[in-house]
């Protein structure tokens, strides 16, 4: 089987497996497409999505990351790489300035010393915290007041500590490479499939994993916007016919559209002035409006008139 057109996508499931985990089906793909769309969305899911995360912070007491803290039992590289996985849900866009102050008695373990977690962190309603549990540090001293302060920021990826170094709101906050992504995880996998006689098509799942500040879908359906807006900037003005996926709802419904604008039976010199006015389908007559069709060169209202009747005619 042969077309003419490459057919539209169609995400056929949606499948929870698991806490912020889902699967995506889309199927049937045209012939080769399942490596291309999984592929391309595989990449921008791992790197573009947005997200939030500390860019720097400080310790009261401390000038930089290669020292101890007297009163923790981490030093504060441990810190830092505590810090990296704390999960930020952030409603604006604005860098935020967050603090943590906590002493270090009533003692929370058995060994004496005190459990930090993110959770500790004094937050404004525009900051959630995905994983509260997070552990920051350990103070093992009872006389110990451990105060930070942290810097929140919004982005896409990577953050390098040389950028973040450079960019910092603060000079005197220690700089922290930062992973944006909310993404955690991502694999496809493609297989054949078949629509009726047509065996020549692909089946994609693409499986999404998150950190729970957003769903699966939500980072599925930001990813397919970004590669929307990159490619149509590219393609410019220029525009290639889709058909519906084999099988689809859409297929059925758009089959009718498709037929040529003789099907309606109407008079010559009605059907003359839409097929030369680049009109050839009934799909492509009713994407027009009736100030477009009294616009058509050689098309009256007499004409209009006909087609309004014809079309309701058929319940189009």
């Amino acid at each position: 089987m042969t077309t003419k057109n490459i057919h539209e996508a169609e995400l056929a499931e949606v499948r929870e497996i698991g806490e912020n985990q889902a699967e995506f089906v889309v199927r049937p793909l045209y012939y080769g497409y399942g490596n291309t769309l999984g592929n391309s969305l595989r990449r921008v899911l791992l790197s573009s999505v947005k997200g939030a995360a500390i860019t720097a912070f400080s310790i009261e007491g401390v000038t930089h990351e290669f020292t101890t803290v007297p009163g923790i039992r981490e030093d504060v590289v441990d810190i830092m790489l505590n810090l990296k996985n704390i999960r930020f849900k952030m409603h604006t866009d604005a860098p935020v300035e967050l603090t943590l102050e906590i002493k270090g008695e009533n003692q929370s373990e058995k060994d004496g010393d005190k459990r930090v977690v993110a959770g500790d962190i004094k937050l404004p309603a525009e900051v959630e915290i995905a994983n509260p549990n997070q552990v920051i540090c350990h103070i093992d001293d009872p006389k110990y007041t451990l105060k930070m302060h942290f810097v929140v920021e919004t982005g896409r990826g990577y953050l390098t500590i040389e950028r973040a170094s450079e960019d910092r709101i603060h000079s005197d906050m220690i700089a922290i490479d930062a992973v944006f992504t909310p993404v955690l995880r991502v694999r496809y996998k493609v297989e054949n499939t078949r629509v009726g006689q047509d065996t020549n098509l692909q089946q994609l799942t693409l499986t999404v994993e998150t950190d729970g500040t957003i769903t699966p879908r939500e980072a599925f359906e930001e990813a397919a916007a970004i590669l929307v807006n990159q490619y149509t900037a590219l393609a410019g003005a220029t525009r290639v016919e889709s058909t519906p996926a084999p099988g689809s709802n859409k297929e059925e419904e758009d089959s009718g559209l498709l037929l040529p604008i003789d099907e309606l039976n109407l008079s010559a010199r009605t059907a003359n002035a839409l097929l030369n006015n680049e009109i050839k389908t009934i799909r492509d007559l009713v994407t027009l409006s009736e100030s477009d069709l009294k616009d058509l060169k050689g098309f009256g209202q007499k004409a209009l008139d006909e087609v309004k009747e014809k079309l309701t005619e058929l319940n189009i």
